[in-house]
């Protein structure tokens, strides 16, 4: 668990990055680094985003999954990287 920690502590320090959630498989946030509501929405509405990007993927080519989802808008960047049990969520601010 001391090396998620640091890892973790590694991602934050990044310059923009405001916040880290990791999901579990059904959508349940384990560990944040953001306030309950913003996590609880983010976890939420991601799990939803990622389920249907890698169902699309694998509706294209069942050889194929979903490894990483990048989202941009005018506010921030949110990078998703999904795994098998759970999903890492970074919210980073694109312009910092």
């Amino acid at each position: 668990m001391a090396e998620v920690e640091e890892t973790l502590k590694r991602i934050q320090s990044q310059q923009g990055v405001q916040g880290i959630i990791i999901v579990n498989a059904e959508g349940i946030p384990i560990k944040t680094t953001l306030d309950n509501s913003s996590t609880v929405q983010y976890a939420g509405l991601i799990h939803q985003l990622v389920m249907k990007a890698r169902s699309t993927v694998r509706d294209i080519d069942p050889q194929n999954d979903l490894t990483f989802l990048r989202v941009r808008s005018k506010k921030n960047e949110i990078m998703i990287a999904p795994d098998k049990d759970y999903f890492l969520i970074v919210i980073q601010n694109p312009s910092d």
